[in-house]
């Protein structure tokens, strides 16, 4: 039995079209709340702030990647928030304040776990090879380790490879 594959084109056109469309709703009602320089104020404000902590977070994000490989580790959650800052500065650079504040939820440093045990999960299900580290860390991340088990055989002979 074959699995049936759905298209993302049409979510992405959706999401193309549904984005833009509530955030100038949300505008809208912001503008008629607070007045429209008021608004824009804000926009400018939120913009300046974004900035700031796309700076700020991802100079800490990239000292932490040097230091895990420094240090000889496999740098899973740095890349994870290097990845969830990335995205989320891409958001809060876009105009408009619904964006701003999933774009915030990704680079905060206190919301990014929730990103990152989502982004591990997305991972795990699409792109990891059973049976590999990889896939046994992140399964073990999100709690579905039985997954990331390797099929076949389970006998590991562990030995030394001496080259004459």
């Amino acid at each position: 039995m074959t699995a049936r594959r759905t298209s993302k084109w049409p979510w992405l056109l959706l999401a193309l079209i549904a984005i833009p469309v509530i955030e100038i709703a949300v505008l809208i009602q912001v503008g008629e709340v607070i007045g429209p320089w008021w608004t824009i104020l804000l926009l400018l404000l939120d913009g300046m702030f974004g900035t700031w902590l796309i700076k700020h977070e991802g100079r800490r994000a990239w000292t932490a990647l040097q230091s895990a490989l420094q240090q000889g580790r496999l740098p899973a959650t740095e890349l994870a928030d290097g990845i969830l800052i990335l995205v989320g500065g891409t958001l809060m650079l876009a105009p408009g304040f619904v964006t701003d504040v999933f774009g915030m939820l990704m680079i905060l440093p206190f919301t990014r776990p929730i990103g990152r045990r989502i982004l591990a999960g997305i991972l795990g299900r699409r792109l990891l090879v059973v049976g590999s580290p990889l896939a046994a860390a992140t399964a073990r991340a999100t709690g579905t380790e039985q997954a990331a088990q390797r099929p076949g055989h389970d006998d590991v002979i562990r030995g030394e490879v001496i080259d004459d």
